[in-house]
């Protein structure tokens, strides 16, 4: 089967962020994001791709702060209050019925019920003629203690993170399972040993 390129989306399957920003005004906004990516291992760094037209976009460039909120599948029914085109002057997490977490480094809210938050401060952007690539720095990296394993990985079981698929028509939410197999950084590596052990001692 052979499709038109920019039907890529249906194939791979994406997380969904919810990116919470607040104005300098004080106005609390929520927006669904998929585009989102760390910048390799182990920077502090990830990317997000946004529309130019987004309040979220907005204001980030205002205040240069945000927070990833990583959900799990029982707050899909959140995505599209939160996408919707909503005028900037209404608080978002009252439209939606989010409870929001306080940050720790930031002044954007957090969102409660959600199984990871990244305190996130933009450092740089890339603008397009469509599209602007956020790159910004991890601050504050919090998880909640359930879904937190001794050996540092996700417990999805429990986590049931939220992701998603496109379609001709829409979105297709779904979750990932874990299949049990497991390799070591170091399996990469021909003396079987990886250079950045380091960097995850706690």
């Amino acid at each position: 089967m052979i499709l038109k390129p920019f039907k890529r989306e249906a194939y791979m399957v994406l997380p969904v962020a919810f990116i919470s920003t607040v104005s300098p005004g004080g106005i609390r906004n929520i927006a669904p994001y998929s585009c989102v990516m760390p910048v390799l291992r182990p920077l502090d760094l990830v990317c997000v791709a946004s529309a130019k037209r987004r309040d979220t976009l907005d204001n980030i460039r205002a205040t240069g702060e945000f927070v990833l909120n990583f959900a799990g599948i029982d707050l899909a029914d959140k995505v599209i209050p939160t996408a919707r085109l909503t005028p900037p002057e209404v608080d978002e997490f009252e439209l939606a019925g989010l409870e929001a977490k306080v940050s720790a480094k930031v002044r954007a809210p957090g969102i409660m019920g959600c199984y990871a938050w990244m305190e996130c401060r933009q450092v740089r952007e890339y603008e397009d003629d469509q599209y602007v690539l956020i790159m910004g720095r991890v601050v504050h990296l919090e998880v909640a203690d359930d879904v937190y394993q001794p050996d540092g990985s996700l417990n999805l079981a429990r986590a049931k993170p939220l992701m998603v698929t496109g379609s001709n028509t829409g979105m297709k939410f779904c979750t990932v399972v874990d299949i049990d197999r497991f390799e070591p950084f170091g399996a990469m590596f021909p003396n079987g040993l990886d250079p950045l052990t380091a960097k995850y001692q706690e």
